[in-house]
């Protein structure tokens, strides 16, 4: 990727700028550090209707050291290493907290890696941001999505406008992406089709044109997103918040919408040659979301349904780590939808003619004396509207946590998926009994 045009026009229009510090040492000697040290146990257990059933775990320490200077000129920089180093390790290991990206594209798996995931150059000038390198974002289908070790990145230009402090308005080319399991930028269309992406665009590598606004006002905030992937797939994200107190009790009604469609040579390849997606990707899905606080409880009821079509690719594509509609769960099948190679599968609610309704409940102790412990339960109902999915998808999370001064957090979670469903890119759907999770993860911020 050609970054050259652009860093001599912001090193140009820098001269303008009023610096911040006056001299170089001065943008080394205030630079700021912080980071994390993190420990994760994992143990997944499968059972089968017709197969022997599996249990696998795995221990990983681990963390992030970022390193951001000041800025002069309106220039600044910064980097973060990240790292999972794995440890007692049994016959059946669990890679998704250590390299399961990695073994997807034919490495070691089980063998633990470091990365340097941001490396980037900042320049700010008013309201105005450019940033060339790597970077962790978070937008509904780019995520950090940082549930297990590390969160994965993507590599490219970014710009921001400040509208004021709560919203932005920002424009991004993505060229390449880092899965959390991984250590490797690898190019986005290539993550996502792996050895399918000439059959699929008739190209050899493709990028990401990301164009974002979210806004914010007193009582609403509207946020919308389109990602262009050329002769791949467009889509398009909408979602609004309504907020409203009554009393002590603290409202807020959402709705979001979806779609994704295959454009330019995609189009035509997905429709004369099915066996790749099932035919052309044509996704449409709407989620609404009721929230309600009340002291330390926290309340939740959300729906949301991926809209049928014969005929074409409706589940929804997710390859980069986006987990958008309103009822995901914590289960560890949101992980596998952003594996290399794995975009046009799909589990879950995302599954084209999934209807879901969650239920969740957060509750915090401080006021009984227990500070820092909290609660919080979630239970998925999924319903699919398809003859190969003859079961219903219950999914039930416990989750037991305490944070201490800011900086200590240990979280339990235990997960529990009643016929966890899949769907393969044909659109072909899988059933599994059973399916229990365990998490231990300590965290400290310094």
């Amino acid at each position: 990727m050609k970054y050259t045009k652009l860093s001599l026009l912001m090193l140009s229009t820098a001269l303008l700028a009023t610096p911040e510090v006056n001299t170089l040492t001065e943008v080394f000697s205030e630079a700021k550090t912080s980071g994390n040290i993190k420990y994760y146990y994992i143990q997944t257990d499968k059972d089968h209707e017709s197969a022997a059933d599996t249990s696998a775990y795995a221990n990983s320490l681990g963390g992030q050291l970022s390193f951001d200077s000041a800025s002069l000129y309106g220039f600044s920089g910064g980097v973060t290493f990240m790292t999972t180093n794995p440890f007692l390790l049994g016959p059946n290991v669990d890679t998704s907290i250590i390299g399961k990206d990695n073994g997807a594209r034919g490495y070691d798996a089980q063998k633990g890696f470091s990365v340097l995931g941001e490396a980037y150059l900042t320049y700010n000038y008013s309201d105005l941001g450019a940033t060339i390198g790597r970077k962790v974002i978070k937008t509904p289908l780019v995520h950090a999505k940082e549930v297990r070790m590390l969160p994965s990145a993507v590599e490219g230009i970014f710009t921001e406008y400040r509208i004021n402090k709560k919203s932005k308005v920002e424009i991004a080319y993505l060229d390449k992406f880092k899965q959390r399991t991984s250590d490797t930028f690898v190019d986005m269309y290539e993550h996502a089709l792996a050895g399918d992406v000439e059959r699929v665009t008739g190209k050899k590598s493709g990028s990401v044109v990301m164009v974002g606004v979210d806004y914010s006002h007193e009582i609403f905030n509207i946020k919308a997103y389109d990602y262009y992937a050329d002769d791949f797939m467009n889509t398009h994200y909408i979602e609004g918040t309504y907020k409203l107190n009554i009393s002590d009790v603290k409202l807020s009604m959402s709705g979001q919408y979806l779609s994704q469609k295959s454009i330019g040579n995609a189009e035509k390849n997905l429709l004369n040659d099915i066996s790749i997606a099932g035919g052309d990707i044509s996704v449409n899905a709407f989620g609404l979301k009721l929230t309600s606080e009340f002291s330390s409880a926290k309340f939740c009821i959300a729906y949301s349904n991926v809209l049928r079509d014969d005929g074409n690719h409706d589940s929804v594509v997710s390859p980069w780590d986006g987990t958008p509609l309103f009822t995901n769960m914590i289960t560890s099948n949101d992980l596998f939808q952003s594996i290399y190679g794995q975009a046009l599968q799909s589990d879950s609610i995302y599954i084209g003619g999934a209807q879901g309704i969650k239920f969740g409940y957060k509750q915090k102790f401080d006021s009984l004396g227990l500070e820092g412990f909290s609660t919080a339960l979630s239970y998925l109902h999924t319903t699919f509207d398809r003859v190969d999915a003859d079961k219903d998808q219950n999914d039930y999370n416990i989750v037991l946590a305490y944070k201490a001064n800011k900086a200590f957090a240990l979280a339990l979670k235990g997960i529990w998926v009643e016929n966890n469903t899949a769907a393969d890119a044909q659109g072909n759907v899988t059933q599994l009994k059973l399916l229990s999770q365990y998490r231990v993860i300590a965290n400290y911020k310094f």
